[in-house]
């Protein structure tokens, strides 16, 4: 038996996808462009916008019969054991394979930003708790192991990571995100797509591109960033993650940018993600996001007119399922109002990426390779590693922290017993089991309360809930204040409550009108202040809130982003000092919930000054956090006197970090940017590098940065990136605000443009940390 080009992994892939789309019909081209979604809800309480009207009928036996692009969620739709669920994975793909004339199986994607999105999967924490560790190879780690558990399950792309930049905080994803300044995305969220690419998973680059600038911070609304911004502010994550991390898939962003949807934005999708920056994997739309070029957008006037919109921007698949990329397309190619050409452009990409998989093969088969084990001990502990690093100490004024062993506590709020305070909305439980009341978790989450009653043994814990996270009912106060009145110190643990669309107060659609602690919680922290015992603030949070109401009134303030299976631990370490915090910012805590709202990238004018009564400097700056342990900075790079180097230019900068204190601990070294005078306002100060270093007792290590003049470049009137000569400050700091020792340059030589091989990180040398 002579076997077909097309199947023969000898050939180059190139020549094996020519010869198989040679052979296929319309039909059989158009079925590998969407995905379906088997059980997906239509009852109006979906995890996906507009669920319940854009899910579309089929009959299974049938639409297999030219074959399937992709299967939306196996595992995330529903409590299924990971077990059986990989099974059931595999029945489906055998039949796909079976009715078809080509038996090429789909490609299975499921949602994995915290963890697989699946019952009885580790929930890591969120990525806002990511960019907290600056941790990048810890992310890493993290990420490898989230990809060897979709790999196990049969499932080929993950669709993940955010990468985009927080602009305001207001917005409901803010959780999602890894923080608000772009190199801090970029390199995290690199180190993520590394991980999980390692592992054989396809990583699904998200929101491409400005989602997280919609106007108001309202999920989906119209994006106002100009060309600076967005070029400046929003892409370099996304360049990075493609460049240097080797993602292999990209999803376009629901949102529109001066009454373009990118979407439908081929300047987008294919003149910039294609032929400027030289991408050649897939680009899928997120969840109906071609649909709603018709019904939400308004530039579309019937579904063919969408597909046709989506397919000339550069979006090759069509997700979760076929309401443009099924019927409508195949009956407008044969009409002539849509080239063939478009599908084929498409379907050569699709093809190619299965091809890499291996699901061109004829020896490939759906069974698992192993046992199915979604929360092993090395995940868990792992994912007790990434919580401990990303709680942040705000403030501990007069060492209230770490707790006496023996001391009595009063633990307080409505955070504190309920084991979905340590998960973010993409976590199985918030996101999917909400829907099916009465199936356990199918892991184990310790609450705040439970993990520090292990932590201290000896101590005294009493338990009062106060209030709940929304509900105005203030008649649990009263039992709250009196636990508080006969303790030594009061640990109030406040927060969010992940959700979808409005049933939560942080998550996708659960916008924030200001950034006031939601509910009562803000008049339980002023009652239990108010009656003089200390109070230790915990916040498990998807967002910062503001906190200048209670300043210098708190004994302690720690603040952790959705920690995960494992953040109850990581808190009570913390608060017992079994854990020494070494957490950093990724996003600033206002002073006023009114926040602005504010990130730091601001160029003079966002400051504050004379111009406006209004104060926007934040109350804890990007970059802070406070550990158990001292550290001095000394021989610190630079001088009065600037170094002159060209336009093309390199510097190194450089400082020495002591461990002064008597424990182990961590130190994060910040260098950021200032630019003087520019030809367009830049951002008073912006990340350029960092490096966490980890000391004993009296150890020191030194740290050097490798300047590149490439990372002072910003676009500039005319739309290039350029690099100008004149002075710069690279400023090493313990925050945005904290800077430790400067260096001043001059840049000489002429103005430079830089092309799509600019440098984009700055490289770092440690030497004689731990």
């Amino acid at each position: 038996m002579t076997t077909a080009p097309w199947r023969d992994p000898a050939l180059p892939a190139t020549a094996r996808v020519d010869d198989l789309l040679s052979r296929m019909t319309l039909e059989e081209k158009t079925a590998q462009l969407y995905g379906v979604w088997v059980g997906a809800a239509t009852d109006g309480g979906g995890v996906a916008p507009h669920q319940h009207d854009m899910t579309v009928d089929y009959d299974w036996d049938e639409l297999i019969t030219r074959g399937l692009g992709q299967l939306t969620r196996s595992f995330g739709t529903a409590p299924i054991d990971p077990a059986l669920g990989a099974q059931a994975l595999a029945r489906a793909q055998r039949r796909i394979k079976e009715a078809g004339r080509f038996g090429i199986p789909a490609i299975a994607h499921e949602e994995c930003l915290a963890g697989f999105t699946a019952w009885q999967a580790t929930a890591y924490p969120v990525p806002l708790a990511w960019g907290a560790t600056w941790d990048p190879p810890l992310v890493e780690e993290m990420a490898r192991r989230i990809g060897d558990d979709l790999r196990s399950a049969g499932v080929h792309q993950g669709l993940a990571p955010v990468l985009d930049v927080v602009r305001d905080p207001r917005w409901g994803r803010v959780e999602e995100t890894i923080g608000e300044d772009p190199y801090l995305v970029g390199t995290v969220g690199t180190a993520y797509v590394r991980g999980l690419e390692s592992a054989g998973v396809v990583a699904t680059l998200k929101h491409f591109a400005g989602y997280a600038s919609s106007a108001g911070a309202r999920n989906l609304a119209p994006v106002r960033a100009g060309i600076r911004e967005f070029a400046d502010v929003t892409l370099p994550p996304f360049e990075m993650a493609l460049r240097e991390g080797g993602a292999r898939s990209v999803m376009a962003a629901y949102t529109e940018r001066d009454g373009v949807p990118a979407s439908a934005d081929p300047e987008l999708l294919t003149g910039l993600l294609r032929e400027e920056w030289g991408f050649t994997g897939t680009v899928v739309a997120d969840y109906f996001g071609i649909g709603f070029l018709q019904t939400l957008h308004r530039v579309a006037g019937t579904p063919a007119e969408a597909a046709h919109a989506a397919l000339e921007a550069g979006i090759d698949v069509e997700l979760p399922s076929l309401k443009c990329y099924g019927g409508p397309l195949v009956d407008a190619v044969r009409s002539g109002e849509i080239p063939e050409e478009l599908v084929d452009r498409a379907v050569r990409r699709v093809l190619l990426q299965k091809c890499e998989l291996g699901l061109l093969d004829e020896d490939w088969t759906p069974e698992p390779a192993a046992a199915v084990e979604l929360d092993s001990t090395g995940n868990r502990i792992l994912a007790r590693r990434l919580a401990e690093e990303s709680v942040v100490l705000l403030d501990n004024p007069d060492g209230l922290l770490p707790l006496a062993p023996d001391t009595r506590i009063a633990v307080v709020g409505p955070r504190a017993a309920d084991a979905l305070a340590m998960l973010g909305c993409y976590s199985f439980p918030s996101h999917v089991l909400t829907h099916h009341p009465g199936v356990p978790t199918g892991i184990e989450i310790p609450t705040v309360l439970d993990a520090l009653r292990t932590e201290l043994p000896d101590a005294k814990v009493t338990f009062a809930q106060g209030c709940d996270v929304t509900d105005p009912d203030t008649s649990g106060f009263e039992e709250a204040i009196a636990r508080t009145a006969e303790a030594d110190v009061c640990v109030a643990v406040l927060g969010d409550r992940a959700g979808l669309f409005g049933r939560g107060t942080s998550g996708e659609g659960c916008d924030a009108t200001d950034l006031a602690l939601p509910g009562t919680q803000g008049e339980l922290l002023d009652a239990l202040v108010a009656t003089g015992v200390p109070v230790v603030l915990v916040l498990l949070t998807g967002r910062p809130y503001a906190l200048g109401r209670w300043h210098g009134r708190l004994g302690a303030v720690v603040q952790a982003f959705f920690p995960g299976e494992e953040g109850g631990p990581a808190v009570a370490g913390v608060l017992s000092g079994r854990v020494n915090p070494s957490g950093r910012l990724p996003v600033s805590v206002p002073q006023a919930p009114g926040g602005q709202p504010w990130t730091y990238l601001q160029p003079p004018l966002g400051l504050a000054g004379e111009v406006s009564n209004l104060d926007p400097t934040p109350l804890y700056a990007f970059g802070h956090g406070r550990s158990y342990t001292t550290f001095v900075w000394e021989d610190g790079t630079g001088g009065e006197e600037p170094a002159r180097i060209g336009t093309d230019g390199a510097y190194d900068v450089s400082v020495t970090v002591r461990n002064t204190g008597d424990r182990e601990g961590a130190e994060v070294v910040q260098l950021y940017l200032h630019d003087p005078v520019a030809s367009v306002t830049r951002p008073d100060m912006r990340l350029i590098g960092y490096q966490r270093v980890r000391l004993a007792p009296g150890d020191a290590a030194r740290v050097l940065f490798r300047f590149h003049t490439d990372l002072s470049a910003f676009t500039d009137r005319s739309g290039r990136r350029v690099v100008e000569p004149g002075a710069l400050e690279l400023r090493l700091a313990a925050s945005s605000t904290d800077v430790r020792h400067t260096a001043h340059l001059t840049l000489t030589g002429p103005a430079r443009v830089l092309g799509a091989d600019r440098r984009l990180r700055c490289e770092t040398e440690v030497s004689g940390a731990v």
